[in-house]
């Protein structure tokens, strides 16, 4: 019988729980925008050149982490400034992503010891975080939820319009780079837990899924970290008694969940649909009142 009181007698699964809950309630949140704006394919590519930052920082011989901060910071502020259209976005990430990975090879390939904390961050060490990790985890994660409800009703407006928005306005582009820069700062910390190859589980998964079941904006957010905590908490639970991969198991159960969800979707999106739009249109109003607020005073 499974006893998750067991577990967190010890300390390095109290660490796995709160870094975990920590990362998946930030990689939710930041994710709902991610899928809204259409930068999957960002998110993804920055895991790979963080990958990157890992492999410098072991060369030099500092913790991955600020090496994984450092590059996919880097990166995406790249990102930002080169890519404005979708397609220009698109190809600039993928130039960036090759030379990150072609840095990564040549860093891995200098360092003459052997590289365990660098190829880690392929498939996440959830269970071999240490306390300082989970305070630099903590902090990041900080900041980029108070700049993220800041930001939170233009970048909502823009997302859903940008060119009303742009009209009304408000900074798109740097709002992009910013928003770019919030991704990679949560890729970093989420790369840990869920290592590089499988970051989509916590980043996209569980917001995919609650946009899919709820359409109001702050809903989603909320549902979206809700399941990523109980992928989290389960993935760490059934890992810890099955010897299998944390990431493995946190995949598993994003995609056990998503696939129900999409496949009978269609069900009730079409008495939804109305529902959608109402929501749409009211986001868009609340972001242009508060704009409106703000140029008064």
């Amino acid at each position: 019988m499974w006893n998750v009181f067991d577990l967190l007698q010890y300390q390095f699964m109290q660490n796995a729980f709160i870094a975990g809950s920590i990362v998946a309630i930030m990689a939710s949140a930041v994710g709902y925008f991610v899928i809204l704006r259409g930068l999957t394919f960002a998110g993804h590519e920055l895991g790979y050149i963080g990958f990157a930052g890992a492999a410098g920082a072991v060369l030099l011989g500092i913790d991955p982490v600020f090496g994984l901060l450092v590059f996919t910071i880097g990166s995406a502020i790249g990102m930002g400034i080169l890519g404005k259209e979708v397609r220009e976005r698109d190809i600039a990430i993928g130039i960036i992503a090759m030379l990150g990975l072609g840095l990564g090879v040549l860093f891995l390939a200098l360092y003459t010891g052997y590289a365990e904390q660098a190829y880690s961050i392929l498939f996440g060490t959830i269970v071999g975080i240490s306390r300082a990790d989970v305070l630099v985890t903590a902090l990041a994660s900080i900041v980029v939820g108070s700049i993220l409800l800041v930001i939170f009703r233009p970048l909502l407006f823009s997302s859903l319009d940008e060119e009303m928005a742009e009209a009304r306005g408000v900074p798109v582009r740097m709002l992009s780079i910013l928003f770019l820069v919030l991704v990679a700062m949560v890729v970093s910390i989420s790369v840990q837990i869920i290592g590089v190859l499988l970051i989509f589980t916590l980043l996209i998964g569980p917001s995919a899924t609650a946009s899919r079941l709820v359409q109001s904006p702050a809903r989603a957010i909320l549902l979206g970290m809700v399941l990523g905590l109980l992928y989290t908490w389960l993935g760490i639970v059934i890992a810890a008694y099955s010897n299998w991969p944390v990431s493995f198991c946190i995949a598993t159960l994003s995609f056990g969940v998503y696939l129900p969800v999409r496949l009978l979707s269609p069900l009730w999106s079409g008495r939804r649909r109305g529902e959608a739009t109402n929501a749409a249109n009211k986001a868009r109003t609340d972001a242009q009142k508060s704009l409106a607020e703000a140029e008064k005073v």
